[in-house]
């Protein structure tokens, strides 16, 4: 059954504004970026490395000669992106591919009825547990990345549930993000922060769990009301077109009735075990996104081979899915052009500097929420937690001393700032391969979740006072 609604009636067509492909939403980002190292002046702070980690010294920023992004170094951002980008779209690529396979054996079929069968009175109930468990992997750092990874399955189910692709992809993104972004054991950024603020690792735990808790509570809640609403009235942000994305449409076609064969439980039983493993290895063992490929890619074989499917056919049914990911994995390393640009342009450095400048003076209250807004508005352009953290950290940390303000507060307005921006960040390179591999265009995902980002925002706010006001230490 689809669940959509009927298509409007032929003939009675209108013109509307046509939204931009991702693709030349990122040019036209990375071009802007590139006219803005001829106005903009270059600028560089000193920097020191201390054991792993690489920081600024405060207090050091000078200008440069000017460093304008040529014509060929523009162009030639775009490949260095993708060479840069290169494990997180060799994950996406190979995680098509995997659930291609699977898909071929049966098993996903298998799966998504069964899940339909118990849920589909109680979808508030799986809406939370999915959720809460994909929370519990973003804010311990399990699964950042690797997120995409999980996105087809959350289609697929979607549907099956009738519901559109953006409660399919939010289930599964914005549980882990709600997670990430009010981190409580992530070894990276928030580990990496308070080591250079000379913090003890992961303190200030009890702010930090209330914040990471109400994260996910009003996440939960609104992607519950998003789905009754969607229900009762049949009206989608995504227009007629609940599934933009046509092969998670032909995949999610089932059967009336499936029987669940021991081949396809055999399977799936691999397939948990395996992912589990990478989870383990992924906390103790510090595995990453290359590590997650190559447990996709042996999902992939083991999975073929139990489902009784000839050599040839599992590696043509592989190449087949990654095919169809490429729009969403190449989208990632046209996100990291970006940072390519401003970073040959020698623009970072003079914007943090500027913002970082317009802070001094404030009282501690004001000063905190100027850290906070800063964070914020600095991950537009450096879009990487841990990167961010090692240019502002060690700028905000004497700051707030002088301001009165604990460092832990600080440490707290810098990781929730960055936050909160990349769920609707148009340079992160996860979120542009989330979009692509769902099919949503950027505008109406943003549409969709600045409800979600407000209320994480004054969340965020309301914490960040909190600490101010008490003390939040250790200092």
């Amino acid at each position: 059954m689809n669940p959509r609604p009927q298509q409007a009636v032929a003939g009675k067509t209108k013109r509307s504004f046509q939204q931009p492909d991702a693709y030349v939403l990122m040019f036209f980002v990375a071009l802007i970026a590139a006219i803005a190292s001829y106005l903009i002046p270059a600028g560089v702070f000193k920097r020191v490395a201390k054991g792993d980690i690489t920081t600024v010294i405060p207090g050091s920023y000078h200008t440069i000669a000017q460093t304008p992004v040529s014509f060929v170094e523009f162009f030639s951002a775009i490949p260095q992106g993708m060479i840069a980008s290169s494990s997180i779209i060799f994950l996406v690529l190979f995680t098509g591919g995997t659930i291609a396979v699977l898909e071929k054996t049966g098993a996903v079929n298998s799966l998504i009825h069964t899940v339909v069968d118990k849920f589909k009175t109680k979808q508030l109930l799986f809406i939370a547990a999915v959720g809460f468990l994909f929370s519990i992997l973003g804010t311990t750092g399990i699964i950042v990345n690797s997120v995409i990874g999980f996105i087809p399955l959350g289609l697929i189910v979607a549907r099956a549930l009738k519901w559109d692709a953006m409660v399919g992809a939010a289930i599964i993104y914005l549980g882990t993000y709600a997670g990430f972004n009010a981190q409580i054991l992530s070894p990276s950024p928030l580990g990496v922060a308070q080591k250079m603020a000379e913090l003890p690792m992961f303190s200030g735990m009890g702010l930090r769990l209330i914040n990471y808790l109400l994260f996910i509570s009003v996440t939960i809640g609104y992607l519950y009301w998003y789905s009754k609403k969607l229900q009762k009235t049949n009206k989608s942000l995504l227009g007629d077109d609940w599934f933009p994305n046509k092969s998670i449409e032909k995949a999610s076609s089932l059967p009336e009735q499936i029987t669940f064969k021991w081949r396809q439980k055999l399977i799936l039983a691999v397939t948990a075990l395996l992912l589990i493993v990478y989870v383990y290895g992924a906390f103790k063992l510090g595995w990453a996104d290359n590590e997650m490929s190559a447990v996709f890619i042996l999902i992939a074989i083991i999975a073929g081979m139990i489902g009784g499917l000839k050599i040839n056919d599992i590696a043509k049914t592989f190449i087949g899915g990654c095919q169809n990911l490429v729009y969403g994995a190449l989208i990632v390393g046209m996100a990291r052009s970006v940072s390519v640009v401003l970073t040959e342009g020698n623009l970072l450095d003079t914007i943090v500097n500027s913002l970082a400048n317009m802070l001094h003076g404030l009282s501690p209250v004001f000063g905190a929420i100027g850290m906070y807004v800063l964070s914020a508005f600095l991950h537009f352009f450096i879009s990487s937690g841990t990167g961010e953290a090692v240019v502002v950290v060690p700028i905000l940390t004497p700051l707030a001393d002088l301001m009165h303000i604990t460092r832990q507060v600080a440490i707290q307005a810098v990781m929730v700032g960055e936050g909160i921006v990349n769920s609707f960040n148009p340079t992160s390179g996860v979120l542009m391969g989330v979009l692509a591999a769902s099919g949503i265009p950027y505008i109406k995902w943003v549409r969709f979740v600045l409800p979600l980002i407000a209320m994480w925002f004054v969340i965020g706010l309301i914490i960040i006072v909190i600490g101010v006001l008490t003390h939040w230490g250790p200092h």
